[in-house]
């Protein structure tokens, strides 16, 4: 997730509304197998790969702030390209810059003023005028990661039977974590997680752009700053105390974000007061919100929060009840236009097969494990 402001106010977006999200679709790719402007070799490749975000910035795809504002600083230092197979190398060496489908979305949204529960916070992470409108990012790696994935579902199937591991369902193969084969995916799932981060990071200038070209001023100008970039599914070695005593652990956030507290040395400056930013999507009909991590998720759930608001129906269910033209228009009568690649991929994400997110978002809030900062309301969305 990537949360990008302006200072833009909604009274200035509404009525260029239709032309941001239309040049947006154009210059975001999005939708199955989707190619992005960028046409880069294998070698610097395998440099996105290792470096990440930074290979982006160097080369003209971002400004400095936006590493020290990214989890990790946009990188993961163990990703090593050797242990990455050629196929998944084939399927992700176009698709930087691009959207994908599913569940990921680029959406356009607004801060009201009643919507902001914590000025202070708020202000911290730039948002600081009412009715400001700012942009918000769901994408991951592509079919890249998935392709890492694949192969190592299968290296592991072999794996366990070497090591007399049995499971349930081929989905979960492993190996244990110190073995060759536990290593060797551990580097490549960096790899992959370094990539999602840099594919992200240009979606953002691609984005930059776009709104440079509606309203003729450059993203400097319209303080298109980055809020924060945090990861979703994937695995870290971090430091915890457990029973009295710190311990080195591996913290998997699959349907689950980062949300350290304040004062955590992996934060920059920015935020060692108030937390790390932490971005929640709901669906594409209720909004999304900005959270701050805290203390006591550090204490209790291994700095962790919830990434989303979670499904309530299957995709497949949803297709059924819900007709993509039909969400469509009844979104635009509410104030949000839509611009998808797909119907049917529109009616997968319609707002009833999706979890309360005001309801989630108390329930953190509630737990201490987050603290809400301020809801943000969907005005545009480009859906693959």
């Amino acid at each position: 997730m990537r949360l990008v402001t302006t200072n833009l106010t909604f009274a200035e977006v509404q009525p260029k509304l239709r032309e941001v999200v239309d040049t947006l679709f154009k210059t975001v790719p999005a939708g199955v197998g989707s190619k992005g402007f960028l046409k880069i070799s294998v070698p610097q490749f395998k440099q996105v790969m290792e470096e990440g975000v930074k290979w982006a910035v160097d080369n003209g795809y971002g400004w400095e702030d936006d590493l020290k504002n990214t989890e990790g600083y946009g990188k993961i230092e163990w990703a090593d390209a050797s242990k990455v197979s050629d196929k998944a190398i084939t399927r992700g060496i176009n698709q930087l810059g691009t959207l994908g489908s599913g569940n990921h979305y680029l959406e356009v949204q607004v801060a009201h003023a009643a919507n902001i529960f914590d000025e202070k916070y708020a202000k911290a992470c730039g948002i600081t005028t009412p009715e400001q409108v700012v942009i918000m990012v769901h994408c991951g790696s592509r079919g890249f990661g998935h392709q890492v994935g694949t192969d190592y579902l299968k290296i592991f199937e072999d794996a366990m039977r070497r090591y007399g591991i049995s499971v349930p369902d081929r989905e979960l193969s492993c190996a244990p974590f110190s073995s060759r084969e536990g290593q060797d995916y551990y580097k490549a799932m960096a790899c992959a997680a370094n990539m999602a981060f840099t594919n992200r990071q240009v979606i953002m200038h691609r984005i930059r752009e776009a709104f440079s070209k509606v309203f003729q001023r450059s993203a400097e100008e319209l303080e298109m700053n980055l809020v924060y970039d945090v990861a979703h599914n994937i695995a870290k070695v971090e430091k915890y105390k457990i029973d009295g005593s710190w311990k080195e652990v591996v913290v998997h956030r699959k349907g689950s974000t980062r949300a350290f507290g304040p004062g955590n040395h992996e934060l920059s400056s920015r935020y060692q007061e108030i937390g790390q930013p932490v971005i929640i999507g709901g669906s594409m009909e209720t909004g999304s919100y900005l959270l701050v991590g805290t203390k006591k998720a550090e204490e209790e759930t291994f700095g962790s929060t919830a990434h989303g608001s979670g499904r309530t129906m299957s995709r497949a269910q949803a297709k059924r009840e819900v007709r993509g033209e039909q969400l469509q228009k009844a979104m635009e009568s509410k104030g949000i236009y839509v611009k998808a690649v797909s119907m049917p991929g529109l009616a997968e994400e319609a707002g009833l097969a999706y979890k309360d997110i005001d309801e989630v978002i108390d329930t953190l809030d509630r737990a201490g494990i987050s603290k809400k900062v301020v809801a943000l309301k969907p005005v545009g969305n480009v859906k693959g």
